[in-house]
């Protein structure tokens, strides 16, 4: 009798199991962007798993590549993509959602924008119309930085503080021009900074001029790759997230396109504590 009980049970499971995944809502992504959207996404798939979403992700991502080498590549049809054209990626099938976002060091230069920006979002909107379109506002390098992004030409931001409002305004201001949702991933990043106890503060006891081999600076709350060895060599990434940057960015992006309730999620990556998975899910939620 018990036997039969389990097996009646495993069987419901299993229909459950199969509706479940018949009632997931297919999702279909496509990024055109560059590591920082890599970063900021790299979690995205787990957390739109979690949330019943069936996601697929296309891109369109090219290192340090900026809106105006976007459009002139799609311009010209070359096929920079592994091995395809900007315009034959975005023509395969229908897209639900498009984003675009400009690269770091030139972000905070409002300047950079046009008219890559609008002739992408005229192409986009030609090839998927029914799509949402929204534009990924990066995050300030990290506040040891030994130089931060462009502001006006070949100005570059004195500091963390500076370069986030100017990124901040310019992409504001180019959401509002061409009518595209932002996604506030800078925002949070500078949530973090300000925050009391979850601000980065650099390791001012170690020793950078002669580090030991292996050794590394305190960098407790860095949402930033920061110091790490390469190659026999200690070496200094200010400006891309390491796992907690990217944990966070994600968070950002599955409630901003999505809807997601982040503050409900379970999945975080092993490498984040469960308090500042918490205070991420705090900030994101507030955005």
């Amino acid at each position: 009798m018990l036997s039969k009980i389990r097996i009646s049970l495993i069987i419901l499971l299993s229909i459950c199991s199969s509706i479940q995944a018949q009632d997931a809502k297919k999702i279909r992504l496509f990024i055109i962007g560059n590591s920082f959207s890599q970063n900021a996404s790299a979690f995205v798939p787990q957390l739109a798993k979690e949330g019943g979403i069936d996601l697929e992700v296309g891109r369109a991502e090219l290192g340090g590549c900026s809106l105006e080498k976007h459009w002139k590549l799609s311009e010209a049809g070359e096929k920079a993509y592994k091995g395809k054209s900007l315009r034959e990626l975005l023509s395969d099938g229908r897209w639900d959602i498009v984003t675009i976002q400009q690269y770091s060091l030139l972000s905070g230069d409002p300047g950079t924008y046009e008219p890559y920006a609008g002739k992408l979002v005229e192409m986009i909107r030609t090839l998927q119309p029914g799509a949402k379109l929204y534009i990924h506002q990066v995050w300030a390098y990290r506040n040891d930085a030994k130089s931060f992004g462009r502001i006006n030409g070949e100005q570059r931001a004195a500091n963390t503080e500076e370069m986030h409002r100017h990124v901040r305004a310019a992409y504001h201001k180019v959401a509002a021009d061409l009518g595209l949702t932002i996604i506030p991933t800078g925002d949070a990043f500078r949530k973090m900074e300000v925050s009391r106890k979850w601000h980065y503060t650099k390791d001012t006891t170690f020793n950078f001029e002669a580090p030991q081999a292996g050794q590394l600076p305190d960098q407790t709350n860095s949402l930033h790759i920061g110091y790490i060895w390469r190659n026999g060599k200690l070496d200094f990434d200010a400006n891309h997230a390491n796992p907690a940057g990217c944990y966070l960015g994600s968070l950002v992006w599955y409630k901003t396109l999505f809807g997601g309730k982040v503050k409900k999620v379970k999945f975080k990556p092993e490498s984040v504590s469960a308090p500042m998975a918490k205070k991420f899910r705090q900030v994101v939620a507030g955005l």
